[in-house]
């Protein structure tokens, strides 16, 4: 926080601590959410919040699990984040629940945070360590998963117990305050500012003693573990098996985390904005289905947001550059 900020009064710092970390979000929030609630009352009632949780749940858990590799810098970008949730539907629902016939939450929870831990992992060294470019080393990774998930799963399949079903209905809720449970835990550690400083300047993180390659590659396993969880959303919300629809959700939600205010170079944002992009994305998905335009325009808004996304990124840039200066 600047110099400015700090002699302001206590409601001025927290204007301005909000704005920094999620820019144009929470208006461009309220806007879509009083535009939906006029042009579909019923479907925005509380009674059925639950559902519409469960809905957007799984476009929000791509979005948080996008942002930790974000935050660290290095145009850390993992494209992988959708197929991997696809990864963690099929080996759920094929491997564990057809042809083991497990259907333990506790397995099957712990399954899906090992197996994003696991390809967040090789994500991470081959970004942080062998030091390819994080897009191309991620893009690899998001290859090799698709192949791997439309093998194991050629067609759509199966069914979820019911207590995964809960997880897009009554209790749509509870995997994603886990994710913000476990986040809220790393940014009381000392890891949290190492990231943020390592995304900011890397060179002065290094320079300050951070080990910068370790902080980022923890950064890739965090995004997995949340991807993993993300992936247990969508299995909850398809009710089966499916290996085509993970991989849309990639960079959805990476212009959810930009429309979020996070910044793409990294160091600033957080994954409350990330969640307020993704939210945003949803109701702007509700009022096109709305209106029954076709996928192809969907498409179009998908790209028009994350240029908008940036723009705004920019000008948020030049306005706190602004506000320094004063």
């Amino acid at each position: 926080m600047t110099a400015a900020s700090d002699t302001a009064p206590r409601p001025q710092r927290l204007a301005w601590t909000i704005w920094k970390r999620t820019g144009f979000a929470p208006l461009l929030l309220l806007v879509l959410l009083v535009l939906n609630v006029w042009l579909n009352p019923v479907r925005f009632d509380p009674g059925n919040w639950g559902t519409l949780i469960g809905l957007a749940a799984p476009l929000i858990g791509a979005a948080l699990a996008s942002t930790p590799a974000i935050l660290g810098g290095r145009g850390g970008i993992d494209v992988s984040i959708g197929p991997l949730m696809g990864f963690v539907n099929a080996i759920v629902v094929k491997i564990l629940i057809m042809d083991l016939g497990i259907t333990s939450p506790v397995i099957i929870i712990l399954a899906a945070i090992l197996i994003g831990a696991a390809v967040g992992a090789v994500n991470g060294f081959l970004a942080a360590y062998v030091r390819i470019q994080p897009i191309v080393a991620t893009l690899g990774t998001y290859l090799v998963l698709v192949g791997i998930t439309l093998t194991i799963l050629p067609s759509p399949m199966g069914s979820v117990p019911a207590w995964l079903k809960t997880f897009s209905d009554s209790f749509s809720i509870v995997p994603l305050a886990a994710v913000f449970l476990v986040w809220w835990g790393i940014r009381r550690l000392p890891y949290y500012d190492q990231l943020m400083a390592t995304g900011s300047d890397d060179r002065a993180a290094y320079t300050a003693g951070i080990d910068v390659p370790f902080v980022r590659f923890l950064s890739y396993v965090i995004g997995g573990v949340f991807a993993g969880i993300a992936g247990l959303m969508l299995t909850a919300l398809i009710g089966s098996a499916d290996g085509n629809i993970a991989p849309t959700y990639t960079l959805i939600a990476i212009s959810a985390v930009a429309l979020g205010g996070v910044s793409l170079a990294g160091g600033r944002g957080g994954l409350v904005g990330a969640a307020i992009g993704a939210i945003c994305i949803f109701l702007i998905q509700s009022v096109l289905i709305r209106f029954n335009v076709s996928t192809f325009v969907l498409q179009i808004a998908y790209g028009t947001i994350l240029v908008v996304a940036i723009c705004l990124t920019a000008i948020q840039d030049r306005i706190e550059k602004r506000m320094r200066q004063r």
